[in-house]
């Protein structure tokens, strides 16, 4: 039986937490993105997060707005109260903005999935950053109102070989994975009219 791919991780469950790390939270991921306003709109009205703390550098020419799957009601009044709750919120996303970008033509940033944005040479990149992802009670439900909304799809909750999970792209073209919050099942037909009989295998978009 072959053993390609196999590595024995159990060390990696099981023990206490390393001495001095105890209090460590895994509080963000950075992105740069094009454009603020489309970014916010994405991630707090088509997603569900919330604005928690923002901070304008005029001086450097960048913004940095974090958000957060969080309710409205622990978002903080002060830009202190702000800035600890942030600082204590695991989960958040970093959307750094330079000023200008949103003039810029076509995409700015690449996404790391076999894209070419940026690339002197107009070859696609095999980039390490993948996605990012987040858990639904219903895949296919949030879905059907991702599309309503006019979000794009890299993949549909049906479509290749993996059921019941869905990419789609926020405004700058970054992934984002759609999980469910519990068993992987899959419906007859998603919101683009995908049968789940059928389908390709799973493709790596870095290659």
């Amino acid at each position: 039986m072959s053993t390609e791919g196999a590595l024995d991780v159990s060390s990696y469950m099981a023990g206490p937490t390393p001495e001095g790390t105890e209090d460590f939270i895994m509080q963000q991921t950075m992105v740069r993105v094009k454009d603020p306003k489309k970014s916010l709109d994405f991630y707090c009205n088509v997603l569900g997060f919330k604005l928690i703390h923002y901070s304008e550098f005029p001086e450097w020419k960048f913004n940095v707005y974090f958000v957060a799957p969080v309710s409205s009601s622990t978002v903080q009044s002060t830009e202190a109260g702000r800035w600890n709750h942030c600082m204590t919120t695991p989960g958040c996303i970093e959307l750094t903005w330079n000023y200008g970008s949103e003039k810029e033509e076509g995409k700015v940033y690449n996404t790391g999935n076999a894209d070419s944005t940026g690339t002197g040479d107009g070859a696609k990149v095999k980039g390490g950053f993948g996605h990012i992802g987040i858990t639904v009670p219903n895949v296919y439900t949030a879905c059907e109102r991702f599309h309503k909304l006019g979000v794009e799809f890299q993949k549909s909750p049906n479509a290749g070989g993996m059921k019941g999970l869905a990419f789609v792209k926020d405004p700058d073209g970054y992934l984002i994975e759609i999980l469910p919050q519990g068993e992987m099942v899959s419906e007859p037909v998603d919101c683009l009219g995908v049968a789940a009989e059928g389908g390709e295998g799973y493709k790596d978009n870095s290659k």
